[in-house]
């Protein structure tokens, strides 16, 4: 009774240390491939899915980048909520990383086990001896590429004894006899582990094991897919309607896939035999034909349905959903040439457009400190990187322009443009660096009173007025509003040394904690630092900026 016990220990126990070394080398491998790539994701992403089938080439392109099919999904909710793509073109990036993430398993069907070890080693080698961050991240894609494989060999090993098992072998009968037990063993085991790469080698273990047959192993790979969007799902939970939306579209579309390939499931097996004798596939390279199949022929078959799925899910989940442009809108290069003085008109649209969202990421700044709304925080996150990026392409712009002969008026006025998007995109940052102050406080607890609350209500007040009033000046032009700007700076100063002063005084007689001292200081000073960027845009107008 102790050798049996034993056994099912050490089983279990290498079983899930592999799933664990699996887990981790995958996310190892996909970080690191994402850090080479760095934002060029997002740029890909926005400039190539011009229409559906784009999508889907992009949708596989990045997931064999990232080797997440979730991580995929995840960036185009956040490109659909930022404007950058429409909600048909986010369901061909999603129908393409479905395809996308089949290459785990061609990868695990290769069979290089004997070698993971080395492999690692090489890996840790590049990680260790080498200073170049190239160098390292090639080091950690191919530490991870053993440790997937290393991961997989204790997996299998844990898988063995299964094959002796008699309470595994009658499941095994059952899942032959009811193939939708099979979808839904399938689905929970991949919601538990949240990898459907993890799911397939797993299956592509104990297929390989002969511990399943390949007409019960099929729906358990159909169960897989659908268990790989509960990612998504969980990710769009009380988050925007558009991410709601596009979790939606993905369990749509590969519940749909299931069911169809369900009902053509001996169809399917007799092709996949038949596959496998011609090529004279293993076990493992058999489940990720299989894999393959599945996901490109479900796309195939859906991609004209496209256009009724984004139909289907705008009523399923009714709402106007709030976007934020990332992209300019007023910044034409056709003008730049043809009339500088109209393109600098067309920059200071656009500037006045990126500062109307630093405005709108303060009071979402402030309302996240007052009411600690996770979708205030978000929002606020989403407005700072249209800052970024905005700034990124004024600058461009403007750049553009200064190559051109321009008049000593349009000098003038460029010069003001080009400091006033610097300013802008500084307030960005602190209301970015507000935020994370705010998730201190909510992390470690810290209690700010009541009285330090209204102080930074009245500060946050009065700067948000103070910004607006300076776009106000650079819109019309008004010096008059510009010196109100000054005024209004000042007593922001001022509010910061009382406001400072009163803190040290609630300090001594023991209302608050040094740690919400630390909290109340800083949202201080970076509102203080707002105010100074306003008073610089203010004194561009004034032409007194030095």
């Amino acid at each position: 009774m102790y050798i049996v016990e034993t056994n099912w220990q050490e089983m279990l126990f290498t079983f899930f240390g592999g799933l664990g070394i699996f887990l981790f080398s995958i996310k190892y491998m996909g970080d690191a491939l994402q850090k080479a790539a760095g934002d060029r994701l997002r740029g890909i992403l926005d400039r190539f899915t011009t229409n559906p089938f784009m999508g889907v080439l992009v949708g596989i392109i990045v997931t064999v980048l990232i080797q997440s099919s979730s991580g995929t999904t995840v960036i185009v909710v956040g490109l659909v909520s930022a404007g950058f793509m429409t909600l048909r073109q986010a369901i061909g990036v999603i129908m393409g990383a479905n395809i996308g993430t089949t290459v785990t398993a061609f990868i695990i069907g290769l069979d290089v086990g004997a070698y993971a070890l080395p492999i690692m080693a090489v890996g840790a080698a590049l990680i260790f001896f080498f200073k170049k961050n190239q160098i390292q991240n090639f080091g950690q894609v191919v530490f991870g590429f053993g440790g997937l494989f290393f991961g997989l060999e204790l997996m299998s090993d844990g898988m063995k004894p299964l094959r002796e098992s008699a309470a595994f072998i009658d499941l095994t009968i059952s899942l032959s006899d009811l193939p939708i037990l099979g979808v839904v063993v399938g689905t929970v085991f991949t919601l538990i582990v949240q990898s459907s790469s993890a799911t397939v080698a797993i299956l592509q273990g104990l297929y390989a094991e002969n511990v399943l047959s390949l007409g019960a192993s099929l729906p358990v790979l159909f169960g897989d897919n659908i268990g790989t969007t509960i990612t998504a799902v969980l990710a769009a939970l009380g988050t925007s309607i558009a991410a709601r939306r596009a979790a939606a579209v993905h369990v749509l579309f590969n519940v749909v896939g299931s069911i169809i390939f369900l009902l053509l499931l001996m169809p399917f097996t007799a092709y996949v035999e038949w596959i496998a004798g011609i090529l004279n596939l293993e076990p493992k390279m058999q489940i990720a034909f299989a894999h393959g199949t599945f996901n490109v022929a479900n796309t195939i078959i859906q991609f004209p349905l496209i256009g009724f799925w984004a139909y289907l899910v705008t009523k399923f989940i009714p709402g106007e959903e709030v976007l934020i442009e990332f992209k300019p809108k007023h910044l034409d290069v056709h003008f730049i040439e043809q009339s500088p003085s109209i393109a600098l008109g067309q920059a200071k649209e656009e500037v006045l457009r990126m500062g109307g969202y630093a405005v709108q990421g303060l009071e979402e700044t402030y309302e996240y400190l007052k009411t600690k709304s996770k979708k205030s925080a978000e929002m606020a996150y989403q407005l700072e990187d249209a800052i970024n990026n905005l700034d990124g392409k004024i600058t461009d712009y403007l750049v553009l322009i200064s190559a051109e002969s321009i008049s000593a008026t349009d000098s003038t006025r460029h010069t003001m443009l080009m400091e006033t998007v610097r300013d802008i995109e500084r307030i960005g940052d602190h209301f970015e660096n507000i935020i994370e102050l705010v998730d201190y406080q909510e992390n470690n607890r810290v209690k700010i009173t009541a009285d330090a609350m209204e102080d930074l209500r009245e500060m946050f007040t009065l700067t948000i007025a103070t910004v607006k009033k300076a776009l106000d000046a650079l819109d019309t032009t008004s010096h008059e509003l510009a010196r109100e700007v000054a005024e209004q700076e000042d007593l922001i100063d001022k509010m910061e040394r009382k406001f400072r002063k009163k803190h040290i005084m609630r300090l001594n007689e023991g209302q608050c904690s040094a740690q919400a001292g630390i909290v109340f200081v800083d949202i201080v000073s970076n509102l203080e630092r707002i105010g100074d960027h306003s008073v610089n845009i203010a004194e561009a107008i004034l032409g007194n900026r030095v």
